[in-house]
C-alpha cells in the first residue's frame, strides 16, 4: 500500500515522501534474502517486497575463489553422516551457539536441494550422488561446488524463481535507517527509511524486516569483499540490535585489481611470490626465500596455503600462515608491493624438494608441467580464465595480491529462528547474522544463508502473520528519522571533509588496528579516534558532490558507527585476554616469538581456550557506549525425537515456542 508521508526539511519547508507500506520487507538481494523472500512465499506469506541496490550488486553474485565451496550434510559414499555430526562439527570449532549448530544442520540438505532443484547444477555421479571433497576445519567430504561462481549462480537461481513467483523488487535503494518502536519491555522493528540514486528519500513501513545486507566490506581498506558491497550492519547497531562474535572475522591473501580469493589451486601451483618497490616495477626481489631455511620447505608451505587459505592463528608458528605475515611485512610495514607470479617458477624450484603431500598432489593431479601457468592450465582452466574476464592476462602479468578482509563470522545477535534476540520482527539473515564460532568449515556460510530462509519464513508464517505495528507510531518514527536526515545532509555542504575522505580514514584504521594483526596499544587508540570520527561526523556531515552521492554520505554514517562498535568488541576481545584465536593473532612484547626470522616485535599471544566455551555479545547503551559481555555457549539439544509426541508438538505449532 503506498500513500505518502509529510516531513518537514532543516528551513521548515514541506516536503512529501513516498510511503510503501509491506507486511514483510526484505532489505538486500544476496543469496540469503533472496531465498527468505521465495520461502517466505511458500509459506503463504504473499505481501512480500525486495529493497535492494541492485540484483547485481552484493558479495554473493560478485565473490568466489577458484572452487568457490557450498558445505553440507555428505550425501554420497559409504561414510555415515547425521545432523548431529555435522552440528558436532560446528560446535567444535569454539564459540558458537549448539542450538544454532543443529538447525545449520539439520536445514543443510533441504536447503542445498532446493537450490538444485532451483538448477544450479551441483556435481553427481552416474546414480545421482552428490560428490563431495573435505574443506577447511572438517575432515569429512562434506564440500561440494560448481566452480569459481557458486555463490553466483545460486544467486542467478533465485533471481529467476523470485521473477517467477513475481516478488516486488525495489532496485538503486539504499537503506539510511532503521525504524525502531517500543513494545511492551522491549522494542520492535517497524520500518526503514531509503534512498535512492536520485537522492530522494523513501519511507517503508513493515510487520517484519529481513536483514539481509551481508558483511561489513565497506569497514576496510584491504579487502577482498566486492567494491559494490560495503554492508549494512551498521544500521541495525544504531537502531539498538545486539552483536555477535564481532572480533571474529576471515582475513586472507586476494587480488586488489581485482578482488578475488587467491586460494585453492592458485597456491597449489606454487607462484613465484615477489616484491617491488611502490612503483610496481623497480627493486624486485623473492622476498619469501628470507623467511625458510630451504627452496622446498618455502614451496610446500605455498602450495599448503591452498588448502589452507584463510589466515590462521594455529598456524603462524611453523605453518603455512606465515605466508601470509611476510606479505603483510612487505606490504603494511615495508611499504612494498607483492605480486604472484605464475609466468616462472621460484627460484631453485624442484619437485623433488616438495613436501610428499604436494609432491604427490601434483602428480595425481598431472600437473608437473614447467611452469606455474601451465600447472594452472592442466588443474583449473577456469582459474586463468576468470581473471581473463576482467582484463588480467596472467599467463601475461604479474597479479598483485594482499592480505585483505574476507568473512565476518561475528554478526547481529538472534535466535535459531533467526530473530534478533533483542529486538523483535528483525530477522538478520546471511553473513550479518553472527551465527558462526571462531571458526568455520569453508562454505558453511552459504548453507548458513540458505537455512535462514527457511526458519524466518517458517517462523513468520506461524507467529508473524497477524498484524500488530501501531502504523501511526511508526509514521511518526519514520517522519522523524526523516527530518533527521534532511537536517544532517543540509549540514554536509559545509563539512570539513568529503564523504570519500571520511571513508578513507576509518577504512584505513580498520586495516591497520582491526584486522587480523592485533596490539593494544593501537587498538586503543583506533577506537578511541573511531568515536571520535563518528561523533564529528554525525555534528557536521561530510561533503559531497550532486544527488547521486547523497546515498554514499548517508552510507557513511553507518559504516562509521559500525566501525566504531567493531574497534570496541576487537579491543574487548584483546583486553580480556582470548588471546591468538581464529584468523587474528594478538602481538605483544611478552608473548612468543612465531619465527626466529622476523623480528623480536613479532611475539604473539597464546590463545586462553577457555574463550571458545563463550560468546561474545556487543550492545550500544543509550549513551552510546559500547557495551561487550561474554555469555557460555548454549550446548547442542537434546531433542525428543520420538514420533508421536514430536508430531503432536508440530501439529499444534509447540516448536515455534521453543
Amino acid at each position: 500500500m503506498k500513500q505518502t508521508l509529510s516531513v518537514k526539511d532543516a528551513s521548515g519547508a514541506a516536503v512529501e515522501i513516498p510511503l510503501t507500506w509491506t507486511h514483510t520487507l526484505v532489505i538486500g538481494s544476496g543469496a540469503a534474502g533472496l531465498n527468505a523472500a521465495v520461502q517466505l512465499r511458500a509459506n503463504g506469506v504473499e505481501d512480500v517486497r525486495i529493497l535492494t541496490e541492485g540484483l547485481a550488486m552484493g558479495a554473493s553474485i560478485n565473490t568466489g575463489s577458484d572452487k568457490q565451496t557450498y558445505y553440507k550434510l555428505s550425501l554420497c559414499g559409504e561414510d555415515s553422516d547425521s545432523p548431529v555430526e555435522l552440528a558436532k562439527m560446528y560446535f567444535a570449532n569454539g564459540g558458537m551457539h549448539g542450538d544454532l549448530s543443529l538447525v545449520e544442520a539439520s536445514l543443510s540438505a533441504r536447503a542445498f536441494l532446493n537450490l538444485v532443484n532451483l538448477g544450479v547444477p551441483f556435481p553427481r555421479d552416474a546414480y545421482g550422488q552428490f560428490v563431495g571433497y573435505k574443506t577447511d576445519h572438517d575432515p569429512r567430504q562434506r564440500a561440494t561446488s560448481i566452480g569459481p561462481y557458486t555463490s553466483r549462480e545460486m544467486c542467478r537461481a533465485l533471481i529467476r524463481e523470485v521473477k517467477r513467483l513475481d516478488i516486488p523488487v525495489e532496485e538503486c535503494l539504499h537503506v539510511a535507517d532503521l525504524v525502531v518502536l517500543p513494545e511492551d519491555a522491549g522494542r520492535r522493528a517497524a520500518g526503514a527509511l531509503a534512498v535512492g540514486d536520485d537522492g530522494r528519500l523513501r519511507a517503508y513501513g513493515a510487520e517484519n524486516i529481513v536483514f539481509a545486507t551481508g558483511g561489513p566490506g565497506g569497514l576496510y581498506k584491504t579487502s577482498v569483499y566486492p567494491e559494490v558491497h560495503t554492508g549494512g550492519i551498521g544500521l541495525a547497531l544504531m537502531a539498538g540490535a545486539q552483536a555477535r562474535n564481532l572480533a571474529e572475522s576471515q582475513y586472507g591473501m586476494a587480488s586488489i585489481k581485482f578482488r578475488w580469493n587467491v586460494s585453492g589451486t592458485y597456491m597449489q601451483v606454487v607462484p613465484r611470490f615477489i616484491s617491488t618497490a611502490a612503483d610496481g616495477v623497480s627493486d624486485e626481489r623473492e622476498f619469501l626465500a628470507d623467511y625458510f631455511d630451504s627452496v622446498g620447505v618455502m614451496n610446500s608451505m605455498v602450495f599448503l596455503k591452498g588448502y589452507q587459505w584463510p589466515f590462521d592463528s594455529r598456524k603462524v608458528m611453523g605453518g603455512s600462515s606465515i605466508v601470509d605475515i611476510c606479505v603483510y611485512v612487505e606490504t603494511a610495514l615495508k611499504g612494498r608491493r607483492v605480486f604472484m607470479d605464475f609466468r616462472r617458477n621460484p627460484t631453485g624450484f624442484s619437485f623433488g624438494d616438495l613436501s610428499d603431500e604436494a609432491r604427490e598432489y601434483l602428480e595425481k593431479s598431472k600437473a608437473l608441467q614447467d611452469a606455474p601457468i601451465e600447472r594452472l592450465r592442466a588443474m583449473n582452466p577456469g582459474a586463468i580464465e576468470l581473471y581473463g574476464d576482467h582484463g588480467i592476462d596472467i599467463a601475461a602479468e604479474p597479479l598483485e595480491i594482499a592480505v585483505c578482509a574476507q568473512h565476518n563470522n561475528g554478526g547481529l545477535s538472534a535466535n535459531h529462528w533467526w530473530e534478533s534476540v533483542n529486538v523483535s520482527r528483525l530477522f538478520p539473515v546471511g553473513e550479518v547474522n553472527g551465527s558462526h564460532g571462531v571458526y568455520r568449515p569453508g562454505g558453511s556460510a552459504l548453507n548458513s544463508g540458505q537455512v535462514a530462509g527457511f526458519r524466518v519464513a517458517e517462523y513468520i508464517a506461524n507467529r508473524c502473520r497477524e498484524w500488530s505495528v501501531s502504523r501511526s507510531d511508526a509514521e511518526a518514527a519514520l517522519a522523524r528519522q526523516a527530518e533527521h536526515a534532511l537536517a544532517w545532509l543540509e549540514r554536509c555542504p559545509k563539512a570539513s571533509s568529503s564523504w570519500q575522505e571520511e571513508r578513507a580514514v576509518f577504512q584505513a584504521r580498520m586495516s591497520k588496528d582491526g584486522a587480523h594483526i592485533r596490539v593494544r596499544a593501537g587498538l586503543e587508540q583506533a577506537a578511541a579516534d573511531a568515536c571520535s570520527q563518528w561523533r564529528r561526523l554525525e555534528e557536521e556531515g561530510c561533503r559531497f558532490a550532486d544527488a547521486g552521492e547523497i546515498k554514499e554520505a548517508l552510507r557513511n554514517r553507518q559504516l562509521c558507527f559500525a566501525h566504531a562498535v567493531y574497534l570496541e568488541a576487537v579491543l574487548a576481545a584483546v583486553r580480556d585476554g582470548v588471546g591468538s584465536r581464529g584468523s587474528a593473532i594478538v602481538v605483544d612484547a611478552a608473548g612468543e616469538p612465531i619465527h626466529d626470522r622476523l623480528g623480536d616485535e613479532w611475539r604473539i599471544v597464546k590463545e586462553n581456550p577457555a574463550f571458545r566455551e563463550k560468546v561474545m555479545e556487543t550492545s550500544v547503551d543509550a549513551d552510546g557506549k559500547v557495551v561487550t559481555e561474554w555469555t557460555p555457549r548454549r550446548p547442542i539439544p537434546e531433542s525428543d525425537l520420538w514420533f508421536e509426541t514430536a508430531w503432536a508438538r508440530f501439529r499444534n505449532g509447540a516448536i515455534y515456542d521453543d
